[in-house]
């Protein structure tokens, strides 16, 4: 009774997973798959569309080839996405006053914990000289030899 019901549930969900597009012909579903796999999911936000799962997704799945068949370019159909969900729908923004952050701000993260990893070892290093100097004059002081 069990694996019948688990063989129920588990077809169930590979249904729903399926989202046949009724495609002209092969270069169109390449272009399709191509498309979006360059847009972000919405919902996810670390999966393109393609790939993503989401009701979101594949609303914006057939979002997306609605306008191939209106006949819109790739760029189009994208200008489309980011105009009304911002640039954050593109896998790869332009470089932009707004994206500069996104952008360059790994490396800039990166350099500045690397200037603090750097100035917290030469802090260190000078406060272990200084104990060593302290405690060689303080052996001197008091007349140890070793």
């Amino acid at each position: 009774m069990l694996f019948a019901l688990f063989l129920a549930f588990s077809s169930a969900a590979n249904a729903q997973a399926i989202d046949p597009l009724p495609f002209k012909d092969h270069a169109q579903e390449v272009r399709f798959q191509n498309l979006t796999r360059q847009l972000r999911c919405l919902v996810c936000q670390n999966e393109n569309l393609a790939d993503s799962n989401a009701d979101l997704a594949r609303d914006l799945r057939h979002e997306v080839f609605g306008l191939m068949q209106q006949g819109k370019t790739d760029d189009q159909i994208k200008q489309y996405l980011v105009d009304r969900y911002s640039d954050f729908v593109l896998y790869d923004p332009p470089v932009k006053p707004s994206t500069w952050l996104l952008w360059f701000g790994p490396v800039l993260f990166l350099l500045m914990g690397g200037t603090l990893v750097l100035v917290t070892i030469r802090k260190r290093g000078r406060a272990a000289r200084i104990d060593s100097r302290l405690v060689d004059n303080a052996t001197i002081e008091q007349g140890d030899d070793w």
